[in-house]
């Protein structure tokens, strides 16, 4: 999962993940990382300023079609899903 440093992620935090997101999720990760990449990406230009959180929480959600992943963030305003987001990165399982 080191294609997750060029979003900023450590090699603390790769280590982090990669002992609570199981086996068979990391290889699907390693394997879709330009679709993972554009996930992640999307939340940084959205705003989304601790989306490192997110992923870390929500890794799973990370291989859906980004369209589909855009549609959960597309839905809601803006300003309020990342105020919201940045104060209780949980309420990103109820979008």
């Amino acid at each position: 999962m080191s294609f997750l440093e060029k979003f900023g992620f450590n090699s603390d935090d790769i280590n982090e993940l990669e002992s609570i997101v199981p086996e068979k999720i990391q290889t699907l990760i390693t394997e879709n990382n330009k679709l993972v990449s554009v996930n992640i990406l999307y939340l940084k230009e959205l705003g989304i300023q601790n989306y490192k959180e997110v992923f870390t929480k929500f890794y799973d959600m990370f291989l859906l079609d980004a369209s589909v992943f855009k549609g959960i963030f597309d839905k809601y305003d803006r300003t309020s899903l990342i105020s919201k987001i940045s104060k209780n990165v949980n309420i990103v399982e109820y979008l």
